[in-house]
């Protein structure tokens, strides 16, 4: 049994069996006055000879037997002469081998390190080391020394090793001064610390409470929390001056000077609406602003040619079969004589048949077509109903990875796609910087055909481009209203369409695709979602609980939210068992067979996938990515995981960014389609009651869609038509560059 009292030990380390360049998570041997022990844990970088004093207890893994456990670390440089010979000739200072670590450690004995550090110039008195030698390992020991002086620093706060690391990968040998003149640097991107962590530090050090690293951190971290959390791009200022005074407690007087500052030097932006001041954070300001450019000028290549290509359309309805409506060939027409447009409409519409007269056509006028959708699995389905090789549009763009887990690709401005023409599907989950690279990447001539459902909850990312774009009345929209007579026999279809017309549906009916079945308290909710997941819809459908069946629900918390179902799920569907590894993260357990999702874009996690006989590899694990535990390592606390043939490791810190996916929210499900959808609608927050959730979560239904919960919880979302509020700018700088190009050439009429 594991002993969990807290214990110190400490020593010196003989052996470094295992070090993580990524969060610092070490496996090493430390050699005690009594013993040799093996120690886990985030121990940052470490090197043979150094001297730890590690506080943790001791754990027994089946595998390895007894170790360890390291939840604390205090480091210190090694004092003995062969201690300091073992660090030094461990490869820890670049440029000193075995032989030059003997010599300088027989010349100097005891006193190396102080030498090193002090007195560099003295090494030249060590035979084989020149003046420019001495000179590269002084320099060398000096970012050693920084680094490990840097992890020492941030350890007295219980600032994560993985944090000490990413910031010595951007300040380099300065981080530590950098960060203790100012801790809320490591509020940064590339750092990612969350504000309540670093102001613990900036309070220990004493930092005046109204200064001006920490109202400018407050500020940008308020904006960086709305964007992340709602989806916002922007903020009224008002209501950001609000928000941070009562966070940092500081009145409005130093938010309006802080403020002006930031804006002044450009590290904000302020766009004005409806004279109103929104307050932006640069990417997002520059994301939109490119935009609304970028689709302005494509509006002057892309003019209406005034073509009627009817006639290539009637062959194609002859070849094909198909008939095509009044608003389907006008959606051809445009993509020909025009295209750059938005299709829009629900399901049963016929989105797909467009979609296809389209891509027929633009091959029969010989252009490169690309078709892309923002998920993996809306990919998929891309190219079963198109015939063509769709892609994720991140693999379309091919992501390039980089320590400081920000999206890049190979392909922008400088390396444009080869097409003459671009297709996006499931346009609604696509937020703004993604659809900003897209831009970045495609030819002004390029055609770009944008399809969407304009009713579906908007991106999971900040911004709502598609209905920005609509409302903005800068592309030709082309809205598919009739529900094809096939789509017509499907009641998952007509129900959605009655959902979102507000139209209250009649769940005593019990179709073939559409069921209800009710439940009025949260435990027989989730009770009936696991019978209905292990047993009923397996035996009476086929279904595979893992590859088929989907469960969602509006919310992660609650009694019968996705953490509680998830958690339900994996005990009934992948229990403990002999064989089965596993690894536990704060309150989940981490199990070989679970069905786990992706929680938020990571650009530098690398993966491969074997195709055939090759084996391809890249990087980019992105939010929503459903895979499957394939292997627990509980000695190097490392995850393997399967997303669709790509195989991805995850160290222990990134287990964060990993959830259970027996049962997700609504809103991850967006762009995927399932076999079979379990929605729980139980105990539903005022805050997620509205029609456009209920409508999302019906329409992600292939063939079986059962609702659990109260009929009455399902006619009040039906009557809630509110919509998501997002505080964006791209509608506004659209409409405004689109008028003064109008007032542009009003004038020059006028002079003509």
């Amino acid at each position: 049994m594991d002993n969990k009292e807290l214990i110190k030990i400490e020593g010196e380390i003989d052996a470094v069996i295992y070090n993580s360049e990524k969060d610092g998570y070490c496996v090493i041997m430390l050699k005690t006055e009594d013993d040799l022990v093996p120690v886990v844990g985030y121990l940052g970088i470490v090197e043979e000879g150094e001297e730890l004093s590690c506080t943790g207890f001791y754990t027994t893994n089946r595998k390895y037997g007894e170790q360890f456990s390291c939840e604390v670390c205090e480091r210190r440089l090694p004092s003995s002469a062969e201690a300091i010979r073992k660090y030094l000739a461990s490869g820890s200072i670049k440029g000193v081998g075995k032989v030059t670590a003997k010599n300088i450690v027989d010349h100097f004995g005891e006193d190396t390190l102080n030498i090193m550090e002090t007195e560099p110039e003295r090494l030249c008195e060590v035979d084989g080391v020149s003046a420019d030698k001495a000179n590269k390992i002084a320099s060398e020991f000096k970012k050693a020394f920084a680094v490990r002086s840097l992890m020492i620093f941030l350890n007295e706060y219980r600032i994560r090793m993985e944090a000490g690391i990413s910031a010595y990968k951007k300040w380099g040998g300065n981080a530590e001064q950098l960060i203790r003149s100012n801790p809320y640097l490591l509020c940064s991107l590339e750092v990612e610390l969350k504000f309540e962590a670093v102001d613990k530090v900036g309070a220990a050090l004493e930092l005046p409470y109204d200064c001006e690293e920490r109202v400018s951190a407050g500020i940008k971290y308020k904006l960086a929390e709305a964007a992340n959390d709602d989806g916002h791009t922007c903020l009224p200022q008002s209501e950001l001056c609000r928000d941070t005074c009562r966070m940092l407690g500081i009145d409005s007087t130093v938010f309006d000077t802080v403020l002006t500052g930031l804006l002044e030097d450009e590290q904000l932006y302020c766009y004005i609406k409806n004279d109103v001041r929104y307050i932006m954070l640069p990417d997002f300001f520059a994301a939109e602003n490119y935009i609304s450019e970028r689709l302005n000028v494509m509006k002057d290549c892309s003019y209406d040619t005034k073509m009627d290509f009817s006639g290539l359309i009637d062959k194609i309805e002859k070849s094909s079969g198909i008939s095509y409506d009044e608003k389907q060939r006008e959606a051809v027409n445009l993509a020909l004589s025009y295209g750059f447009l938005v299709i829009t409409g629900g399901p049963g519409t016929g989105k797909t048949t467009t979609l296809n007269a389209i891509i027929e056509l633009y091959d029969r006028l010989n252009m490169n077509v690309m078709v892309a959708a923002p998920t993996g699995r809306a990919a998929k389905r891309l190219t079963d109903i198109t015939g063509k090789d769709a892609k994720t549009i991140h693999r379309m763009l091919e992501v390039i990875p980089t320590s400081e887990n920000v999206m890049k690709f190979s392909h922008n401005e400088k390396n444009k796609l080869d097409c003459d023409a671009l297709i996006i599907d499931e346009m609604s989950m696509v937020d703004t910087r993604l659809f900003e690279a897209v831009l970045k990447a495609i030819r002004l001539n390029c055609k770009l055909v944008l399809v969407g459902d304009s009713d579906q909850l908007p991106s999971v990312g900040a911004g709502n481009v598609l209905k920005d774009i609509m409302d903005s009345d800068v592309m030709p929209v082309v809205r598919l209203t009739r529900i094809f007579r096939q789509a017509q026999q499907s009641a998952i279809v007509m129900n959605a369409h009655r959902i979102v017309g507000g139209e209250h549906i009649d769940l005593s009916l019990r179709d073939n695709d559409f069921f209800y079945m009710q439940r009025l308290d949260h435990e027989s909710v989730k009770q009936l979602i696991a019978e209905l997941c292990k047993t009923r819809l397996p035996k009476a459908y086929g279904y595979s609980p893992y590859d088929d069946i989907q469960v969602l629900s509006p919310m992660r918390k609650g009694l019968a939210g996705t953490l509680a179902l998830n958690k339900l799920l994996q005990s009934e569907l992948n229990p403990p068992a002999a064989g089965k590894t596993e690894l536990t993260k704060d309150d989940t357990i981490y199990r070989t067979g679970d069905k786990v999702m992706q929680r938020k874009n990571d650009y530098e996690i690398t993966w491969k996938r074997t195709v055939g006989q090759k084996t391809e590899s890249g990087a980019g694990i992105f939010n929503g990515d459903i895979g499957r535990i394939i292997s627990c390592n509980k000695n190097t606390k490392t995850v393997k995981v399967d997303f669709e043939g790509r195989m991805a490791e995850y160290t222990y810190d990134m287990l964060d960014d990993l959830e259970l996916a027996y049962a997700i929210t609504v809103h991850k499900s967006q762009g995927s389609e399932f076999e079979a959808v379990l929605l729980s609608i139980s105990g539903v927050s005022a805050k997620l009651c509205y029609r456009n959730l209920l409508y999302t979560a019906v329409t992600r239904a292939k063939k079986l869609l059962v609702i659990i919960g109260d009929n009455e919880q399902v006619m009040r979302m039906i009557d809630n038509n509110f919509r998501m509020l997002r505080h964006t700018c791209l509608k506004e700088m659209l409409r405004e560059l689109d008028r003064h190009e109008d007032e542009n050439a009003e004038i020059s009429w006028g002079d003509t």
